[in-house]
């Protein structure tokens, strides 16, 4: 859901520095390497530390480098299949990465076995939720669903309350729970989009069964009534030959 409203208003805010790493010779599958390596360094570094604030501020400087190279490969004219697949391949790279930063958190210093099991099924569900979608389209699905919570949901409610939680370092009282509220929440929410996209893929697949059969079904009447049509001929030529 914020893909369609954030993606648009970022880009459009990203544009002249995407035109000016252009400039300078940089390609977007470097920017792509280099954001995704910033991402993992900070969530892989400092969240196992329990340094939220400052992991959250070098995750967000680098997660952006996913629109910036996108955004530079349209001012090139360079759009190409192999840009799309390693940008999406190392965005699940990146995503894993901030779950698993939490969950070494919650199993080491953060003591919390339970919270440790919540980041793992976020970590996993996420790269399910992705997973469906692309299968589903490599059949030839459309998978006309996007779900309750994305890509963009997913890291934006986290970051965000890893970034609040992390103020509790600096005397903020209380402020620690809610990162365990919004892992709790990008864990439910991501259930029910796989729930829906799943659903979605069953009836679309249904769907398109139903209307092969029935395109094979009228093939087949159509070479009936053709092979019909053809013995009436020949019997008819025969009467008029025997006459």
């Amino acid at each position: 859901m914020l893909n369609k409203y954030a993606r648009a208003f970022f880009t459009r805010v990203l544009t002249p520095f995407a035109a000016f790493l252009i400039r300078r010779g940089v390609s977007p599958d470097t920017v792509t390497l280099i954001g995704t390596a910033g991402v993992v360094a900070g969530a892989l570094v400092f969240y196992p530390m329990g340094e939220f604030f400052w992991g959250t501020v070098v995750i967000t400087l680098f997660v952006f480098s996913d629109l910036v190279d996108g955004n530079m490969a349209r001012q090139l004219g360079r759009s190409s299949r192999w840009g799309a697949f390693l940008d999406s391949t190392l965005d699940r790279v990146a995503d894993g990465a901030v779950f698993a930063g939490f969950a070494l958190w919650y199993a080491g210093g953060g003591d919390d076995l339970v919270l440790c099991a919540v980041s793992i099924f976020c970590l996993a569900s996420g790269q399910v939720v992705s997973y469906t979608k692309a299968r589903g389209e490599s059949i030839g699905l459309p998978v006309a669903v996007n779900g309750l919570i994305e890509r963009a949901e997913r890291l934006v409610i986290s970051l965000v309350a890893a970034g609040l939680a992390g103020l509790h370092a600096f005397g903020v009282p209380g402020i620690q729970y809610l990162l365990p509220i919004a892992l709790w929440i990008v864990a439910v929410g991501s259930l029910i989009t796989l729930i829906q996209r799943v659903v979605t893929v069953r009836r679309e697949s249904a769907e398109a069964e139903a209307a092969e059969r029935g395109t094979g079904a009228g093939e087949a009447g159509v070479r009936e009534s053709g092979a019909r049509e053809t013995a009436e001929d020949q019997q008819t030529r025969g009467s008029e030959t025997a006459k």
